[in-house]
């Protein structure tokens, strides 16, 4: 526990928003550092349009099981002095500690505990949170042919294993319209405000809210003066669903929305971020968890729904079987009470340890553990 404990420590006092490149550097050689000392091997530093990505790969034949993680946070610098490391009546707390440093850490130890590491990978991203656009593609390459995918965010609440996850679309609907001075001739203008007014309302009434689809506008912008008919508008859009055919329908829906005013002209830019985490991706690895648990005597394990998204979303929408939430138990992500229950990390590390041994030796719920061979090395 104490070196578990350390490791956190030593990630969380290396500050590292995404939008720092220089920052997200660093914080990789840190945990390079730690993955060093524990596995004994270094990794591969990949860095992607400025973005530092780590990945290690065991063995030389295909990659069997992926431990999925990233240590960028949304913590901008400073916030260590703000909200400082500690541990204090059993609770850890400091910037990116729930999200998701423990969960770095815990994938690294578990991964230590595994007699035969052959055909497993380990991917620690650099950018998920501003929606891996550097990482994507090695999310997907690394992730082919996997049997399965554990992803290391932090869990739900109460320690719930999040076995579906929302889908995410991101839009931006642009008017363009015509200026005009606002008091001597309104009426010469094509008043593009009005124009974004009436998008927004069409986009959201693409929303089901029994099919759980939302479709959210957010950032809106028009005008330039107080006193001129705005000549551009524009509104960000934020879309969430539970499927792929709703993700599919919406983005039909957006992709045809039409001006209402004449002579004013709609653009759609943007789409589909990340596929659902569908419950049929988890269900299987589910029940290997809960049946490993139950063994490990660490009590009933629960799922949840959730409609945030992760790195896990690519690796279902692949067809990878996936599991996310392994990583601390805790809650406030992104927020002032960021905290990890600090009893429940070597709990949960023991049991991707045992999830990561179990799938490599082709054990499925209450099924036999089949021999592995020798301790693989990493391959660069």
């Amino acid at each position: 526990m104490s070196e578990l404990l350390a490791d956190i420590e030593t990630l969380i006092r290396c500050e590292s928003p995404s939008s720092d490149h220089d920052a997200v550097a660093r914080s990789a050689e840190v945990v390079a550092g730690v993955g060093r000392r524990l596995l004994g091997v270094e990794p591969e530093r990949i860095v992607v349009d400025g973005v530092t990505h780590l990945r290690w790969r065991f063995g030389d034949g295909p990659a069997r099981v992926l431990l999925l993680g990233h240590h960028d946070t949304v913590w901008p610098h400073g916030s260590l002095e703000t909200h400082p490391f500690s541990v204090r009546d059993g609770v850890l707390r400091g910037p990116g500690c729930f999200d998701m440093k423990a969960g770095v850490v815990m994938a690294l130890h578990a991964a230590a505990t595994v007699p035969d590491r052959t055909g497993l990978s380990i991917l620690v991203t650099g950018d998920e949170e501003i929606g891996s656009p550097s990482s994507r593609a090695l999310i997907e390459e690394t992730a082919a042919g996997c049997d399965a995918a554990f992803v290391l965010e932090a869990s739900a609440d109460g320690g719930a294993l999040k076995c579906r996850r929302k889908g995410v679309s991101q839009y931006r609907i642009e008017v363009v319209g015509r200026a005009s001075h606002a008091g001597l001739e309104p009426e010469k203008g094509i008043n593009a405000g009005i124009e974004i007014a009436h998008q927004v309302l069409a986009a959201a009434a693409i929303a089901d809210p029994e099919a759980g689809t939302s479709v959210t506008p957010t950032v809106v912008s028009a005008g330039t003066t107080v006193n001129t008919v705005p000549a551009a508008a524009s509104v960000a859009v934020d879309v969430r669903v539970w499927n792929e055919a709703e993700q599919l329908r919406v983005d039909r829906a957006m992709r045809e929305l039409r001006p209402v005013l004449e002579g004013a002209e709609v653009r759609v830019t943007g789409g589909i971020n990340r596929p659902p985490l569908e419950e049929g991706s988890s269900a299987g690895l589910f029940a290997l968890a809960q049946e490993l648990a139950g063994e490990l005597g660490l009590g009933e394990l629960t799922s949840a729904s959730v409609g945030g998204a992760s790195d896990g979303n690519y690796t279902a929408g692949m067809g990878i079987p996936t599991l996310d939430g392994l990583g601390a138990v805790g809650g406030g992500a992104h927020a002032d009470d960021e905290h990890v229950v600090v009893a429940e990390l070597p709990r949960r590390t023991a049991l991707l340890g045992a999830l990561v041994e179990n799938v490599l030796a082709k054990r499925g719920p209450s099924g036999a553990t089949n021999p592995a061979g020798e301790s693989g090395t990493a391959r660069q």
